[in-house]
């Protein structure tokens, strides 16, 4: 006979297991596959610019077409409105508009990286190298010797808008900050990780070839610059003006003998923003729906195209005016429901001191629902309400998704946050839904592709719930 208390005392624990274990082999084969078009969205979209570009593409193929606060709608359903090409607004809206609220996910474009400083350009003993500024948080001694790409923008004087991408193709040539070797170096390996490499020394160096004429000061700066104009029509006043970032050259490898992880660079956020978009545009058409991707998550979520801005508010008052829609902002938010995707740090069973393992993530066990993040007591971080959270949880677990908790490391052992707290400052219900990664922030991320899928899923049937 089946042992009737044990049963009982087991349907009283929560259970968080693997997904290759609670998979069918139908729905394994499901997420190797999906996972294909995710690999292939990362490896091509390095850049905020490059992924906002890339949702907008994709987005259009599902029928969606660009909108502005100029251009009346019309009978149009299915909008875009792309802000300044970091960051971009999706509405699909349902039978009943936006009298009764609509589901909402926001994720971020951006990720960690180098940006130049504003005179990066200089030559010192033969060598011509570009000084940079690095964005969010990185660990500093993570970016020595490995291959960069110089991705951005330029406006030339005239005008013209010209792309660059050097580093991303087979035959392009990478750039590289420089290190020791450890046999002159033994002073410095005795500092701490944080202190063995200054800010000032992760310097791009992007040539040794000098110009001709030896009566010319800075030869091999000159060179550079040259090259720039023969190839960009650049002089050194745009390397002021343009929008240029260098980021890990990494192409995106499947790891493991099972081929069951993802490695890149970018995965913080760009997971969400891919699993995110895809839920969005496969969805059906119920409840009107806004799929957020916002800029500048690393640093703040400030500035006109990050979560803080009123980019949101310009683009809904402008529907509900043109929708004639009998309700306020405020009241359509406040009958909202929204999920923050983000990452999260994934238990690391090298590093278990920097984590509390009965609260952390498990790579491979689904999508990681965060009650709340911040740091120490706290700190910047938006509870989820209770009801919401059940019905997150009770919704999952009907459609079958795996799913786990999840919470960011040790108390007072550092912390961080995301952007729900900027969609609760609107008044509305919201929490946090992502994807759990090993070496997060590092040039090269690794994500397990039964979470990339649990996350798919989980949006997908927010959006259709």
């Amino acid at each position: 006979m089946p042992n009737k208390k044990k049963n009982k005392a087991e349907n009283l624990l929560l259970k968080q297991e693997s997904f290759w274990d609670i998979a069918t082999r139908e729905e394994q084969s499901k997420a190797f596959e999906f996972c294909e078009g995710y690999k292939t969205f990362l490896n091509t979209n390095k850049t905020e610019r490059q992924v906002i570009l890339d949702s907008i593409s994709l987005a259009k193929k599902s029928g969606f077409k660009d909108a502005n606060f100029e251009v009346r709608i019309g009978d149009n359903k299915k909008f875009i409105f792309n802000n300044r090409n970091k960051s971009a607004i999706f509405i699909s809206l349902g039978e009943n508009g936006f009298t009764q609220g609509a589901k909402i996910l926001l994720a971020h474009t951006d990720s960690p990286r180098l940006d130049l400083k504003v005179r990066p350009l200089y030559e010192d003993t033969g060598i011509a190298y570009l000084k940079p500024h690095y964005y969010g948080g990185i660990k500093k001694y993570q970016w020595p010797t490995i291959p960069l790409s110089m991705i951005g923008t330029v406006i030339l004087k005239d005008g013209k808008e010209i792309e660059i991408n050097i580093g991303e193709h087979k035959d392009d040539q990478v750039f590289l900050i420089s290190d020791l070797l450890p046999h002159i170096d033994l002073e410095r390996m005795d500092k701490p990780l944080k202190k063995a490499i200054g800010a000032e020394e992760l310097n791009i160096i992007v040539g040794s070839r000098p110009i001709g004429d030896k009566k010319i000061k800075d030869r091999v700066k000159l060179s550079v610059l040259e090259w720039l104009n023969k190839n960009y029509q650049m002089s050194e006043v745009d390397l002021f003006t343009a929008d240029i970032r260098f980021v890990p050259s990494f192409p995106v490898r499947d790891v493991g003998f099972d081929r069951s992880m993802i490695a890149g660079y970018g995965q913080d956020d760009r997971v969400c923003v891919y699993t995110g978009l895809t839920a969005f545009l496969a969805s059906k058409e119920n409840q009107t729906k806004i799929l957020f991707l916002a800029d500048k998550e690393e640093i703040g979520s400030v500035g006109t195209t990050g979560a803080k801005s009123l980019f949101l508010e310009n683009v809904l008052e402008h529907l509900l005016l043109k929708t004639n829609a009998p309700i306020s902002i405020n009241d359509l938010f406040r009958q909202s429901k929204a999920i923050s995707a983000d990452v999260t740090a994934a238990l690391d069973p090298d590093y278990k001191a920097s984590h509390d393992p009965r609260n952390s993530p498990y790579l491979g066990n689904g999508a990681v629902i965060e009650k709340f993040l911040g740091w120490g007591g706290k700190m910047m971080s938006t509870d989820a309400e209770p009801k919401f959270i059940r019905e997150i949880v009770d919704l999952f677990n009907k459609k079958k998704v795996v799913w786990q908790t999840g919470h960011l490391g040790k108390i007072d052992e550092g912390g961080g946050g995301t952007i729900a707290v900027y969609l609760a400052n609107r008044n509305l219900d919201v929490i946090d839904v992502g994807v759990g990664l090993l070496n997060m922030h590092a040039p090269y991320e690794l994500a397990s592709k039964a979470d990339i899928y649990s996350a798919y899923k989980g949006y997908n049937v927010f959006f259709e719930s």
